[in-house]
């Protein structure tokens, strides 16, 4: 029987911060979550740890292998078209380095059962008092300077569209906005709302997309993002904006 959550993991040259146990304990004893891992083309040894986790899997991890580097953005869009063809009810992705705790899985699902109206859920890094986020205070106050410009292009009131963690119930605009490749490779999933909410409109929004204020986020060593990405960011706001 398919599993009733496709979960999407991009990786590239992951090889020495993938945690396989984990993993592999998600989908054990009858879960009704299956992973997607999408191999974006790496060139170490992740290739080779994603085939023996497959493995592992009893039918419940899948691996697409990209011959080449296509970014984020592209692997996670085809990861999930890939999960659509299993016919689950939902579908998400997750960031391979697990900076969000698997764990925090369950408290997405929660919200889907008590809200069926509800077709996204993401995680948001709210650095509060009882929530044990852990980044360092530049890229704290960058992201929240990034999310309010994110708002103002969106025309919604959001905290944290970049967090690695976001779910999406399978509906017709939820798959509208994985149909095409995205844009930006840098801030797709700005680019996800966005093509969302010109399907169902914003006025909508708050009863369609909710965040999810996480109990533990920790930024890994070894992010691939730099200076110019920030600056791209920025420019590919513009142009989604637009």
């Amino acid at each position: 029987m398919p599993a009733r959550l496709q979960l999407i993991v991009p990786c590239y040259n992951e090889a020495s911060r993938l945690q396989t146990e984990v993993f592999r304990q998600l989908v054990a004893g009858g879960s009704d979550i299956g992973l997607v891992f999408v191999d974006d083309g790496s060139t170490d040894g992740t290739g080779a740890i994603l085939a023996d986790l497959a493995k592992q899997g009893d039918g419940r991890i899948a691996v697409l292998a990209l011959k080449q580097n296509v970014g984020k953005a592209r692997a996670v869009q085809l990861g999930v078209l890939a999960a659509f063809e299993r016919q689950p009810e939902f579908v998400g992705f997750w960031d391979a380095d697990l900076a969000t705790p698997l764990a925090a899985l369950q408290d997405f699902m929660e919200v889907f059962k008590a809200s069926p109206g509800v077709d996204i859920v993401m995680g948001a890094r709210v650095k509060m008092l009882g929530r044990d986020i852990r980044r360092s205070p530049i890229r704290h106050y960058c992201g929240r300077a990034f999310a309010t410009a994110a708002s103002v292009a969106l025309g919604v009131s959001v905290y944290d569209t970049q967090c690695g963690a976001k779910i999406f119930r399978v509906t017709d605009p939820v798959r509208q906005a994985f149909s095409a490749p995205f844009r930006s490779k840098w801030i797709f999933d700005v680019e996800i709302l966005s093509r969302y909410l010109a399907t169902t409109g914003t006025a909508q929004a708050d009863s369609r997309i909710c965040e999810v204020p996480l109990k533990t986020w920790t930024a890994m060593p070894g992010s691939k993002l730099t200076l110019w990405h920030a600056v791209r960011a920025i420019w590919d706001l513009a142009l989604i904006s637009r």
